[in-house]
């Protein structure tokens, strides 16, 4: 009869440590919701120990100077010459840049912000995923008037789009298109609707890619 405490006690030993063994589920993280904390980490980035001066009144949305271009991860893109990109990935972790399978961009002053984010994709010709991957349920809208065409071999959709992300960049655009391998997805915010178009026309005009 004392032996039934010691049995007991043996199995619930035994369960304990098979429970401790039992295979692990692995969460995939959410992209979209990745991308969205991102957006959100690199808007609260701009400094706001001081008051941020109103956006400059461009008289036409060419005001805007393309000069500058980024060339990295095997493609190329024209950007205003006065923003900068950097890596979002590699600002939240030093270990996880971007790579050309993947990564995410993103650049800012104080009249527009302007993100880009791209995946390898072998043999998807629509780019429209990562176009709904790019808005932010949270802030973006977009004007449903989604345009499709065709420029260079690329397949090129985009739309206007309105954002409560900031106060001060109330408009902007975003588009995506298909180019080798990879999707590339592309989103402006601006003071003003109009200018989110012609900005992304030339900075498609001025991008390339390994292909």
């Amino acid at each position: 009869m004392k032996r039934k405490p010691l049995l007991f006690l043996t199995l619930s030993l035994l369960l304990f440590l098979a429970a401790g063994c039992a295979p692990k589920t692995t969460v995939t993280p959410d992209p979209n919701l990745k991308i969205q904390q991102a957006v959100a980490a690199t808007l609260a980035a701009i400094p706001t120990n001081t008051p941020i001066p109103p956006a400059t009144p461009y008289p036409s949305p060419t005001a805007f100077s393309l000069a500058g271009f980024f060339c990295e991860y095997q493609f190329c893109i024209g950007h205003p010459i006065d923003v900068v990109f950097f890596d979002v990935s590699a600002q939240k972790n030093p270990a996880a840049t971007s790579t050309y399978s993947q990564g995410m961009l993103a650049a800012f002053n104080n009249n527009l912000f302007i993100q880009i984010i791209w995946q390898i994709a072998p043999g998807v010709s629509d780019p429209k995923f990562l176009f709904d991957t790019i808005l932010d349920d949270n802030f973006d809208t977009a004007s449903g008037n989604t345009q499709y065409y065709l420029e260079d071999d690329m397949n090129i959709v985009y739309d206007d789009i309105a954002t409560s992300a900031s106060p001060a960049l109330p408009a902007g655009g975003a588009g995506a298109w298909n180019c080798g391998d990879r999707i590339f997805a592309w989103k402006i915010y601006t003071p003003s609707p109009e200018s989110a178009r012609p900005l992304f026309d030339e900075a498609l005009a001025r991008f390339t890619c390994g292909q």
